[in-house]
Parts: structure tokens; C-alpha cells; sequence
């Protein structure tokens, strides 16, 4: 991935383990009931915050991914 990542190619990763992600990602989207919740900088982001994203209850239901 890191030599992907390298060459500037995009990467999607899908995973429940915030550590990993906090550790690989440059940019985490949230995802609750199908609908995008949030889009996170990994720097900024904790796994409280991840958490809260990923908990949240959509009131829009026109961007379902």
C-alpha cells in the first residue's frame, strides 16, 4: 500500500479497527446506516470523535454511498 501511496495513487480502505486506520489513513470518511457522516483529517481525528461519526444517526437521506 505504502509504495501505492507512493506513487500517488488513491487507496480506499475499509476497516472497523480506528487504530489501523489512525495509523494508515490520511483521510477518514464515516459511514452510519449507508449515509456518509463524516470526513475526518487522521491527524485531527481521535477515536472518540471516529466513533461519534460513525454512531450518528443520518437526518439526510440524499447522499446514501
Amino acid at each position: 500500500m505504502n509504495a501505492l501511496a507512493d506513487e500517488g495513487k488513491a487507496i480506499m480502505m475499509i476497516s472497523s479497527e480506528l487504530p489501523e486506520l489512525l495509523g494508515t489513513c490520511d483521510r477518514i470518511y464515516t459511514v452510519s446506516a449507508g449515509l456518509i457522516t463524516g470526513c475526518v483529517d487522521a491527524k485531527q481525528a481521535t477515536q472518540e470523535g471516529l466513533m461519534r461519526l460513525m454512531t450518528l444517526v443520518p437526518t439526510n437521506t440524499t447522499t446514501a454511498v
